[in-house]
């Protein structure tokens, strides 16, 4: 069985967000979709001890209408800004230097689409998830859109299981990924808690804020696991509770 999990790339996403991408076989970085805003494309939340603020990556025009790879980063200037910002966020840390590094680590790239596959690619690693081969869906060139784009480059790549994160159940064709010969399951958050400092635990943060905190045993901290579709619909459909 050959695991697909695709997604956007993203700046220093949050933990459980590396439970889905240690799920997979091969990992394919979605970065020919248009930017959407609001998204977690640029932006990431870092705790502070008067609690939680974000961490963005000014685009040019907003990145309106623009693929992700297009996008450009409107004041290059974030870089500098955004370390003071982890620096002083996570003062105090036993690992802090850790963190420090894989920041500078994914920031020296100039284009804004290497600097956030790497910002994936190289938590990852520090995390010692060394299970799925990388690549980005631009080098495939696939046509179509949402559901059926989704499935065929699932099927190029030999994928016979597609997990997946949650804003997927709102769009995706179970039934026509089956009908393929896809199992299609959903990511089961973890949510396991970490030394975290500044108050109650927060999984909602930067890995960046795991690494800082839990050094070279962050990575025991995630622990993947999905729910087939069914299930995970059946259980969305019971705490959502009837329409109206």
């Amino acid at each position: 069985m050959t695991t697909v999990v695709i997604s956007q790339p993203m700046y220093f996403p949050w933990p459980g967000f590396f439970e889905l991408i240690a799920c997979a076989d091969i990992y394919a970085h979605l970065d020919d979709t248009q930017f959407s805003k609001g998204s977690f494309t640029n932006r990431i939340q870092i705790k502070q001890p008067d609690g939680r603020a974000w961490m963005t990556i000014p685009l040019v025009e907003k990145g309106s209408f623009k693929e992700i790879r297009r996008l450009e980063a409107a004041d290059p200037n974030f870089r500098s800004r955004h370390r003071d910002l982890v620096r002083q966020a996570l003062r105090g840390a036993p690992h802090l230097d850790q963190s420090l590094d894989l920041f500078d680590t994914v920031v020296k790239h100039e284009r804004l689409v290497e600097l956030l596959t790497a910002s994936v690619e190289e938590s990852a690693a520090r995390l010692a998830i060394t299970r799925p081969s990388w690549l980005r869906t631009s080098d495939l060139e696939l046509p179509g859109r949402s559901t059926s784009r989704v499935l065929d480059i699932v099927k190029h790549l030999g994928g016979t299981r597609y997990v997946t994160a949650h804003g997927a159940a709102g769009y995706l064709d179970h039934e026509a990924f089956e009908a393929a010969g896809v199992n299609v399951e959903y990511v089961d958050y973890s949510l396991t808690p970490y030394p975290q400092s500044h108050g109650d635990f927060t999984p909602y943060v930067s890995v960046l804020d795991l690494i800082a905190n839990a050094g070279p045993g962050a990575g025991g901290y995630i622990r993947p696991r999905t729910k087939p579709w069914r299930e995970f619909l059946a259980e969305r459909d019971a705490q959502e509770g009837p329409k109206a």
